[in-house]
């Protein structure tokens, strides 16, 4: 009997990437002048009423919906093949995680065709897909350009006080790889960091948590999102840029330890972050057959400072980190 292969077998790693990003907000003209105007990427009004932002060939990375959580309510997650999508999908199953198919105009309003969705960590709706919609019209950048591909769309970090078990949730459905981790102090609260990849990118995803007693200091579902810019002068232009216009500038331009990436954290009009980059840490093929996780202190080589920490920011953060405690996050549990 001739042996056959099971498509459902293998690694979704080097298959997934960050496919877009969807938030809710009531500041879309503010949204829209930031975008544009500040980070220099594409904007689209759309016929539903939202706000569409490109940086590349899909004719949507961003989504900026009218609604007040002024929070990221989704992420989408693109397969890069049919079978790779089959065996996720059949891993949810597997872990009876409630899984709903979408086509339609709610399909469209994202730029793809159809998706998957599911209760992602933190109550984020995770969203899978396979086949994105294609932009029309060019490109109307102030920036030369973004560093997408089989990559994705970029990273982003999001803090959790339930890290053994996020970080589980991404090893095991995912297939994503620890590519290191930080340590730094921050408030006086030691911060643990660790970045994760599923394809070369060095990290798609971030995960900080405090030390010890598990607290959580931000409103929001993500810290910042990370876009990659294709060049330096994309990121030097943009902090001029949004400098000029007065958005609140979190971190200054500077570069990271461990996938040296030189950026600078600007506020968005929703308060999560963006994090302007450029020429971060390639894990190609020939890096990952030998790359061995680093321990790195301190988030930063140098610059980062921040420019918009004042004292009520502080005192916001500890008092939102205090009451954290006495409310569960929600977390995707896997079987044992």
């Amino acid at each position: 009997m001739t042996a056959t292969t099971n498509p459902l077998a293998g690694s979704l790693f080097g298959r997934i990437s960050l496919g877009y990003v969807v938030a809710e907000s009531r500041k879309l003209a503010a949204w829209q002048r930031f975008a544009g105007e500040g980070l220099g990427v594409h904007t689209d009004m759309t016929s539903d009423g939202a706000l569409a932002l490109r940086i590349d060939g899909h004719q949507r990375r961003i989504i900026l919906r009218d609604g007040p959580a002024e929070n990221v309510v989704a992420i989408g997650w693109q397969l890069h093949d049919e079978a790779a999508l089959q065996l996720l999908l059949e891993r949810l199953r597997e872990t009876r995680i409630e899984v709903h198919a979408v086509s339609g105009q709610e399909a469209s309003a994202r730029g793809v065709e159809h998706f998957w969705t599911f209760v992602g960590p933190k109550r984020v709706r995770y969203e899978l897909f396979t086949r994105p919609v294609l932009g029309n019209n060019a490109l109307n950048m102030k920036a030369s350009g973004f560093v997408t591909g089989n990559m994705g769309l970029g990273h982003f970090a999001m803090t959790t006080r339930e890290p053994e078990t996020t970080l589980r949730f991404f090893q095991t459905l995912f297939d994503a790889r620890v590519s290191d981790t930080i340590e730094d102090k921050l408030n006086g609260v030691t911060l643990e960091l660790t970045f994760m990849r599923i394809n070369g990118r060095h990290h798609s995803i971030a995960l900080a948590a405090t030390r010890g007693r598990r607290m959580n200091p931000l409103r929001t579902a993500i810290h910042h999102l990370n876009l990659q810019a294709l060049s330096l002068d994309d990121v030097t232009e943009a902090y001029r840029r949004l400098r000029a216009m007065g958005a609140p500038i979190a971190n200054a331009i500077g570069q990271h330890p461990n996938d040296k990436e030189l950026s600078f954290y600007v506020e968005t009009p929703s308060g999560f972050e963006i994090e302007l980059g450029w020429n971060p840490v390639v894990v190609d093929e020939t890096a990952e057959a030998s790359w061995q996780p680093s321990h790195y202190q301190g988030i930063s080589l140098w610059g980062h400072f921040p420019e918009n920490l004042t004292l009520g920011a502080k005192v916001g953060q500890m008092g939102r980190g205090l009451a954290s405690l006495t409310n569960k996050e929600f977390t995707v549990r896997l079987p044992a």
